[in-house]
């Protein structure tokens, strides 16, 4: 194998393991052509890493095309202008360039890693993948097999099982309800077509988020950011995706032969514009977002030891938010374990949480987050969620006072807002003891 290589990817590895040592000041860059992204200049590593966000992702997907922008993102790199899947990816593994898609919920989502010296040929394949695509009726059908397979192992998964269900119940009649990686039929029906229109449609740069972080300038990246982006169309077709609520106070069970039951279970939360997000933000640490210092943990593992493990989470999606949580364990105890974590929610809501349970969430919230900015990799995905919440350039600064700011009174007031038992919409998939 090539030395230059070898040593190249060594490089590589090692600039996303070792912490961001400079300081992340953010600067505001703006292309002759008008293209603008948030740079965190970081000459310490010959390393660059962009992430650029689309609104939209698997939401926009029409009904019976479930699995469309997941395809898409499968097969951008699959190929693009004069290059096939096999020169593509060929010229990406010789170069040590790092290149990936993904679709969420509300935002298509890429990645670029790459030492300096490969920096124009990188951001050179990035945009001829974004804007021309192949789209090659072999890989289509490569990849169409993969997700095919993928597909078939997430039908007897009890955690997959439990997690669609779950989105199904929640959002009966919104594209958040539907799989965003499809379903067998759905993945069937995709044709060439569908996908070439989706990204015409649906790449565009008004909805477009760039964040850069390393050893770039901004003199350096300005001519990049047209030559990358300036041939995506100036406007993506609208998205058309309304606002809803979820549903609340629905039990079911899924019953599958396994000796373990999965829970999963959810409610309406914050979204991250919300006021009381940091508070939210706050009780959610307290009660299952806090590993084994949780309620949650103590509760259910610690004192009774119904389940190795159980948690909780806030999802604050485009659209609607939620807050939620899971747990696994044996069919004989999921029962109770259920009938704990609802204690526990009702708990919170009533009491509130007490001033060393407060003291440490915040303690542990802001000492943590400096260990999120490691990588440049880690920055300029944060980079992209301050812009994408336009949370304002000088939100690192402001971070650890918002958080610093919440009191007991406000947690009891958000908990009483949000944590409604009877409102939790609970899918268990297995064979629980005593649950029907």
């Amino acid at each position: 194998m090539n030395v230059r290589i070898l040593v190249s990817a060594a490089v590589l590895v090692l600039a996303w393991i070792v912490p961001a040592q400079a300081a992340t000041k953010i600067e505001e860059v703006i292309s002759p052509g008008g293209i603008k992204a948030w740079l965190v200049e970081d000459h310490s590593n010959p390393i660059i890493a962009l992430d650029v966000s689309f609104s939209g992702g698997a939401s926009l997907d029409p009904e019976g095309k479930a699995g469309l922008s997941d395809f898409v993102s499968d097969l951008l790199d699959e190929g693009a202008g004069d290059l096939d899947s096999q020169t593509f990816q060929g010229k990406l593994q010789d170069l040590s360039i790092q290149m990936s898609f993904n679709t969420a919920r509300d935002t298509f989502d890429v990645g670029l890693k790459t030492l300096t010296d490969n920096r124009d040929t990188a951001f050179s394949m990035l945009g001829l993948a974004l804007t021309k695509p192949r789209f090659d009726p072999d890989a289509i059908e490569r990849i169409r097999e993969q997700v095919l397979s993928n597909l078939s192992d997430a039908i007897d998964s009890p955690n997959s099982v439990a997690n669609r269900t779950l989105a199904a119940l929640l959002f009966p009649k919104h594209p958040y309800g539907r799989p965003s990686d499809g379903d067998p039929d759905s993945i069937k029906a995709i044709t060439r077509d569908d996908l070439v229109n989706w990204v015409g449609h649906h790449l565009g740069r008004d909805t477009m988020i760039v964040s850069v972080v390393g050893d770039i300038t901004p003199g350096q990246l300005k001519p990049l950011l047209d030559s990358t982006f300036g041939g995506l169309p100036a406007k993506a077709d609208p998205i058309a995706v309304p606002d809803t609520t979820p549903a609340i106070g629905i039990v079911k069970v899924v019953h599958k032969p396994v000796p373990q039951s999965v829970a999963v279970f959810a409610e309406q939360g914050v979204k991250r514009n919300d006021p009381d997000w940091y508070t939210a933000l706050v009780m959610n640490y307290i009660l299952g977002g806090g590993g084994f210092s949780s309620r949650l943990m103590t509760e259910v593992r610690e004192k009774r030891g119904l389940a190795y493990q159980t948690d909780s989470y806030l999802l604050p999606r485009e659209h609607a938010a939620l807050i939620g949580g899971q747990v696994g364990t044996r069919n004989d105890r999921m029962a109770e374990s259920l009938a704990v974590i609802r204690a526990e929610w009702t708990r919170m809501a009533e009491k509130g949480v007490t001033d060393a349970e407060l003291a440490g969430a915040k303690k542990f919230l802001n000492g943590s987050f400096p260990l999120e900015l490691g990588s440049t990799g880690a920055i300029a995905e944060l980079l992209d969620t301050l812009q994408r919440n336009k949370l304002g350039i000088d939100y690192l600064d402001r971070r650890t006072g918002l958080i610093d700011s919440v009191t007991a009174a406000d947690v009891k007031r958000v908990a009483h807002k949000l944590l409604v038992e009877n409102q939790l919409v609970v899918v268990v998939v297995g064979n629980p003891k005593g649950m029907e």
